[in-house]
């Protein structure tokens, strides 16, 4: 719809460019370690990884969101739709969301990568998953103790592991960017 709705929501969301999930994960886990009492700080290791991790990822999807939208609202087929007389609400969902629906998908596969990142840092550092739970970045930090001392392979294996994962993540997206441009069919 745009205006002063979309000009606030956007000034906000450069706001919230400017702190990374693993800053927002580290202010959040600590405002919770001193709210909640010592034997919740486990159950609410994983609220507080979705929590900062959604709040500086949906960022990018609203402003990629907002681009594609405003790129496809100028288009000439969805200029020759109104002059026809169709309901912005059926040019919303029949011509504008499915050319969105492209980069959004692939924004997708990347901010999974980078949600991986994350948490495996944010494990890492001893902030994310419970110690209990088996994560990348937990194991990568208990064999960090073994490194030295000959046993390479208990942090090597683990850093390995994630790289591959988030490689293969980020290769999909390639390949769904690459599947859904219609200019390169």
């Amino acid at each position: 719809a745009g205006g002063v709705t979309d000009a606030v929501i956007m000034r906000f969301c450069d706001v919230m460019l400017s702190f990374p999930a693993i800053l927002l994960a580290l202010l959040i886990d600590g405002i919770i370690r001193v709210i909640l009492p010592e034997s919740l700080h486990d159950q609410a290791a994983y609220g507080v990884l979705i929590f900062a991790i959604s709040l500086s990822g949906w960022v990018r999807y609203a402003r990629t969101v907002r681009g594609a939208t405003l790129s496809e609202k100028k288009r000439d087929y969805v200029q020759a739709a109104k002059l026809f007389g169709v309901s912005p609400t059926r040019i919303m969902f029949t011509h504008i969301l499915p050319n969105v629906l492209g980069p959004v998908l692939v924004l997708a596969t990347v901010q999974v990568a980078l949600a991986i990142i994350t948490e495996a840092t944010l494990s890492f550092l001893g902030v994310g998953v419970p110690p209990t739970t088996p994560s990348l970045g937990t194991l990568i930090r208990i064999g960090n103790e073994f490194l030295f001392s000959g046993e390479w392979w208990i942090t090597i294996f683990p850093g390995v592991a994630l790289i591959l994962f988030v490689l293969s993540v980020n290769m999909l997206g390639d390949w769904l960017r690459d599947a859904l441009n219609p200019k390169l069919q």
